[in-house]
């Protein structure tokens, strides 16, 4: 299998190395990428129109989901069809300040969507762990306040490293001097940044979400335990929820983890083993990490029966009916 090896800028000096992939190698790829994109941007858009149109799932928990929407969306709809030409292409077009606002979007909007997982992981602890609770403390003031807090945190994360150039504190000269090209857009870090970055990104959202749901699966269980001691009838049926719940949790969790972990994991060594991990490597596992944003909608939506008779109506036109917003949607 050849690749040809170019230039992005013939005549500039410093040009970055161009990558020509094979023209039916190249054809496949953006086939694939588009998929992710249209999934990604068709799945969040129905999970949107759904919470917004239909009066029953205005509740807390959906708004943390709705904020989940609208930051997957967004990363479809805006961030992933530039990350497509730079990542087949291998060159950046668009110059160097809409590289900037592009990789300050793109951190900031998945760092939004890993942490609405989170709060939607401590929403379910109350729901479930806490149920008599639940309505005091997980209000809609306390929603838009944890909604708040995390677009804010993701806004300064995002422009903050990027523009203040966070990333490469301490090790400019080098970055210049070695790294720094012509028509390249990526995302630099040292040592300290990428440690700093992957913790408060991934490595500690990961934890309280492990945390959070296998406390829940636990109690999950005690109480699936104590309906079936209450009725022997009960057994195959609390069998079954249990099951259910197992099933549920763990593809949440496994998700999330399989998408995100092998860019973090990558992000984090690659400064300690001298940036020896391939360009062509994390491009890769920023694209499996971008597939969270297009498998969170079947995640947390598809899963539940309401959602699924909302979809329907969407996709058949029923919502522009009068009355459809006050529809009575089944519940699991």
């Amino acid at each position: 299998m050849n690749f040809s090896q170019a230039f992005c800028y013939e005549s500039v000096n410093r040009s970055c190395p161009k990558t020509i992939y094979p023209t039916a190698i190249r054809g496949l790829l953006y086939m694939s990428c588009m998929a992710v994109i249209v999934l990604t941007v068709c799945g969040n858009l129905l999970v949107i129109i759904a919470i917004t149109h239909f009066k029953q799932l205005h509740t807390p928990n959906n708004y943390l989901v709705l904020s989940l929407a609208v930051a997957d969306l967004l990363l479809g709809a805006i961030i992933m069809p530039a990350s497509m030409v730079r990542s087949l292409e291998t060159c950046w077009y668009f110059g160097d300040f809409f590289c900037k606002i592009h990789s300050s979007t793109d951190v900031m909007l998945s760092n939004v969507s890993i942490l609405n997982l989170s709060m939607i992981s401590i929403d379910r602890y109350y729901a479930v762990c806490q149920p008599l609770h639940y309505q005091t403390k997980i209000t809609t003031a306390v929603t838009v306040i944890m909604i708040l807090v995390t677009w804010n945190v993701s806004v300064i994360v995002g422009f903050g490293m990027i523009f203040l150039e966070l990333n490469i504190r301490g090790i400019e000269d080098f970055y210049y001097d070695n790294i720094h090209c012509v028509g390249g857009c990526f995302i630099f870090q040292g040592v300290v940044s990428g440690t700093v970055a992957s913790v408060l990104s991934f490595y500690v959202p990961g934890f309280i979400m492990l945390t959070i749901y296998h406390k829940i699966f636990l109690i999950a269980q005690k109480q699936v335990r104590s309906i079936a001691c209450q009725n022997v009838h009960s057994e195959a049926r609390a069998s079954n929820m249990e099951r259910k719940a197992t099933k549920t949790l763990a593809i949440v969790m496994g998700v999330f983890l399989s998408c995100w972990t092998p860019f973090f994991v990558c992000n984090l060594i690659d400064p300690i083993i001298n940036y020896a991990i391939p360009a062509v490597l994390f491009d890769a596992l920023v694209w499996i990490g971008y597939l969270n944003s297009a498998f969170n909608p079947i995640v947390y939506a598809f899963f539940y029966s309401w959602y699924r008779k909302a979809f329907r109506m969407i996709i058949v036109g029923k919502i522009f009916q009068m009355g459809s917003s006050r529809t009575k949607l089944s519940s699991d």
